[in-house]
């Protein structure tokens, strides 16, 4: 698993790079001291995933996550920050971040933060969930033209992803092969007209779906 370190703490750069690196199966390719360097770092190196802070000189880590998945779809982003407002977490979300850690929870957390996202699954923080769990209950509801024409098998995927599960978790539960879901999960998105899983949760919640 290649990483890319974003964050213009150098003690929290150091810190990342030491925990990550004495994990077996994870090696750090990059270090970026803001979001501008983190976007061209992620560009020439092509990492798995990119650990990014939020609020950095040159180009914040929202704007710097959208560049990246603009560019680097495949790429998972695992926002690590102390900044917890509502705002910024709907932000960093919108953006196409993965998974919301915030710093000062345990290695372990981080870690499963990166598991999730890497598997492509949706990784929040505890407190990060009340925060979008709010969102949703003061935004109006918007239906998807297209919701209605879910297949029941569909709705069986949607709410598992909902429920934070990877397509290896839900081919498991539904005794189906990853691959096929994966194929049901491109068409869930498709019909809610969304570009990631946590949008498609959100859409799912917010409208009623689960």
């Amino acid at each position: 698993m290649r990483i890319l370190i974003v964050d213009d703490d150098p003690m929290m750069q150091l810190g990342l790079e030491q925990v990550l690196g004495d994990r077996n199966n994870i090696e750090v390719v990059g270090l970026a001291e803001n979001g501008k360097l983190g976007v061209a770092e992620a560009i020439e190196k092509k990492p798995d995933l990119v650990v990014m802070d939020i609020a950095m000189p040159e180009l914040d880590g929202i704007a710097a996550t959208q560049q990246i998945k603009e560019k680097l779809p495949d790429t998972r982003v695992v926002v690590l920050t102390s900044h917890d407002s509502q705002q910024e977490v709907m932000g960093a979300l919108s953006s196409g971040a993965d998974a919301y850690c915030v710093k000062g929870a345990s290695v372990e957390r981080l870690i499963s933060a990166i598991t999730a996202a890497i598997d492509g699954a949706t990784y929040l923080d505890p407190q990060v969930g009340r925060m979008v769990i709010q969102n949703l209950q003061t935004t109006s509801p918007a239906v998807p033209e297209n919701s209605a024409n879910l297949s029941s098998r569909e709705l069986d995927v949607l709410k598992l992803l909902v429920e934070g599960k990877t397509n290896t978790e839900i081919a498991k539960d539904l005794f189906l092969s990853p691959n096929t879901i994966k194929t049901h999960v491109k068409g869930i998105m498709n019909k809610l007209a969304v570009d990631d899983r946590v949008k498609a949760a959100v859409v799912a919640l917010r409208t009623g779906l689960v």
